[in-house]
């Protein structure tokens, strides 16, 4: 009979990196060897429709523990208000002891913890430290769980890419289109009010480049990034499709030539690593896990955040060179098929599955 595990998981349509990563959960390898319990435990819109669905999902889970009887939960988390919603999954699986799994996705830690009041690292020490394991996302994040955390208690996990090689071969024989592809939240974190000040100076060398930048932020974000793009003259060198899944977000990457983040903070974003999966040489900045992913000069180029100049260096570079074009594209795709293949984070997970059913 297979060991039964409960995972606390986002609904699938949720944007963003977690959603992502659970999906790919689904219909896997992870499903033949256990039997999986998903409790969506966020959605999005309003306050209220948020608060909604945490509130089903308490009663949920409260029913899958008494009826289902999980050897374990797996809770995907994040900071802010995903770390709050969690407090009742944890509090619930330590009474009803069951192992915790706690699936860390989040960005930003010295708002979340270093330099958060008093009252909230404490509150934080005390969850986390409920938690049977924190899975980091890269040896970077593993540092900082540390501490809260003894790092006995931390595995570190990364994200995982799927392969698309065809992509990357019809790139090779295809002419170049000049099309520079961003996926993500619009905002802040991700760097994304210093992409009009690149189109600005890319457009000097490359009069036709198109910068696309698939993704979502709050209205009034996105409304100053469209307004800064006009304000500098570069409108017809920038589309905003808006969020983009399945055969859309396909058809980006497989029409793009090089792929841009200018984060300031990540973890281990999945964006970069869907783009690998695609033959996409990177353009991106030096935190979190990144650096574990692009390499300057091998795949691309990794700054430090808010250099535009050194973007607009890698960008230019990148899309008139065919042969650096080239080399980095299949050294994005090698990177992530010999280290961050779905079926190697599905290994290495089970292998945590096995160790805390063992030891319960």
């Amino acid at each position: 009979m297979k060991k039964r595990i409960c995972m606390i998981v986002q609904e699938p349509t949720v944007q963003g990196g977690i959603a992502a990563v659970t999906n790919g959960y689904r219909d896997s390898r992870l499903e033949e060897d256990f039997e999986i319990a998903y409790v969506e435990s966020y959605r999005n819109g309003n306050l209220a429709q948020i608060i909604l669905k945490a509130l089903q999902a308490y009663l949920a889970y409260i029913r899958v523990l008494l009826f289902f009887h999980p050897r374990l939960v797996h809770i995907h988390s994040s900071f802010n208000g995903s770390f709050y919603r969690k407090i009742p999954f944890i509090l619930l699986s330590k009474l009803a002891g069951v192992p915790i799994i706690n699936h860390i996705h989040g960005a930003e830690f010295e708002p979340f913890y270093l330099k958060a009041p008093r009252l909230k690292r404490w509150l934080v020490k005390k969850i986390y430290g409920c938690c049977d394991i924190l899975i980091a996302l890269s040896p970077e994040w593993n540092q900082n769980l540390s501490q809260i955390v003894p790092p006995k208690k931390i595995a570190v996990i990364k994200n995982y890419s799927v392969m698309h090689g065809d992509a990357l071969q019809q790139r090779q024989q295809r002419p170049i289109n000049n099309v520079v592809l961003f996926l993500g939240e619009l905002g802040h974190r991700k760097g994304c009010f210093d992409i009009p000040y690149v189109i600005a100076e890319v457009k000097k060398t490359i009069p036709n480049v198109l910068f696309i930048l698939a993704g979502a932020g709050s209205h009034k974000d996105m409304q100053a990034l469209q307004e800064k793009c006009a304000e500098i003259g570069v409108s017809q060198n920038v589309l905003f499709p808006g969020w983009v899944r399945g055969e859309e977000k396909d058809d980006l990457l497989r029409r793009a030539d090089v792929f841009f983040l200018p984060s300031y903070h990540e973890g281990m974003p999945m964006s970069i690593l869907d783009a690998m999966g695609y033959g996409l040489p990177i353009v991106s900045t030096n935190v979190g896990g990144i650096p574990k992913l692009v390499q300057s000069g091998v795949n691309g180029e990794c700054c430090e955040p808010g250099n535009i100049q050194l973007f607009v260096q890698g960008i230019v570079s990148l899309l008139t060179d065919s042969n650096a074009r080239s080399l980095a594209a299949h050294a994005s795709y090698d990177i992530v098929r010999n280290g961050y293949s779905l079926e190697k984070h599905i290994v290495e997970l089970e292998s945590i599955y096995w160790q805390l059913i063992t030891e319960d």
